[in-house]
């Protein structure tokens, strides 16, 4: 069993991307510019954006954070949307979710200039990767397929079972991994809550990504010999064992499947570690124009 090291992993390619940063800034070309829209206190969103603004400095761009109160109207925070969009200095911004309740979700992805949609949910880049163009892909299923491309796991021809249809994560791992692209090229199952004999599906895994949210839910039982995991899980649950009081949580029970797998993913340090280095590489690829021109 190989233990897939998302953390090492995305610290190799922020390292390459800061030499490409440095290598632009010689040339004479503007430092890539990443901003993030944060609206209330949420412990876990804090914990993301700080990570995020953290990896700018690692990668050598330069970062703003934009914070609003939970009280913000959803008028106040499209025009901070639309002030991101026509600011010339800013190549790609994220607005982080969730969102309170009385700002629409949707309405405020699709406010967002899809050139500068480095998160990759707007619906023409969700829709130009389903169709195999070239677009800003959601970062954390492409952490997912450079996870599989890096570690040299054969695709092309392999089943593949998602657990999860979320807009975020299933959906999208789904579709990429359709395409005729390496890593890709599979045959797609996705299971949801209305999936008769779940665990005979998950059996017939090559590789089986589970993107559910629910702790420990795959069990030893539901996969074969041999499978690749990838566990897209991050439940926070009370710990007496760790100083802020939480642990993460995958959603695989990871004692019982790894001695099953030829690789797997923990958690943390799979693919979160993942995710926020694709949005990086999204940042530099909206400041170098190679998506949108």
């Amino acid at each position: 069993m190989v233990l897939i090291d998302g953390k090492e992993t995305a610290m190799e390619i922020k390292q390459e991307i800061a030499e490409e940063v440095k290598q632009m800034i010689a040339r004479g070309e503007k430092q890539p510019h990443l901003a993030a829209i944060l609206v209330g206190h949420d412990g876990g969103s804090e914990t993301y954006v700080a990570h995020k603004v953290k990896a700018c400095a690692e990668c050598g761009f330069k970062s703003t954070l934009l914070r609003f109160e939970d009280d913000v109207t959803e008028e106040e925070l499209l025009n901070a949307i639309d002030g991101l969009n026509h600011d010339a200095d800013v190549d790609g911004f994220i607005v982080q979710l969730p969102l309170p309740r009385h700002i629409d979700e949707q309405k405020v992805i699709e406010a967002i200039d899809y050139k500068k949609d480095v998160d990759g949910f707007h619906p023409i880049n969700v829709g130009r990767m389903s169709i195999g163009l070239p677009c800003f892909r959601s970062a954390t299923p492409q952490g997912i397929l450079t996870l599989l491309e890096r570690y040299g796991i054969e695709t092309s021809g392999k089943h593949c079972v998602v657990l999860g249809r979320s807009n975020i994560v299933g959906k999208p791992v789904a579709q990429m991994l359709l395409q005729k692209d390496n890593p890709g090229n599979c045959t797609v199952t996705v299971c949801h809550s209305a999936t008769e004999d779940l665990p005979r599906q998950c059996r017939r895994a090559d590789i089986l990504i589970a993107a559910i949210g629910q702790p420990g839910f795959v069990k030893a039982n539901m996969v074969k010999k041999g499978v690749v995991v990838i566990d897209v899980g991050t439940t926070r649950l009370p710990s007496t064992t760790t100083k802020s009081g939480f642990k993460l949580h995958g959603d695989v029970d990871f004692d019982e499947v790894a001695p099953m797998c030829s690789f797997i993913t923990p958690v943390p340090g799979g693919v979160g570690p993942m995710t926020i280095c694709s949005l990086m590489k999204n940042t530099l690829l909206a400041a170098q124009h190679k998506v949108y021109k």
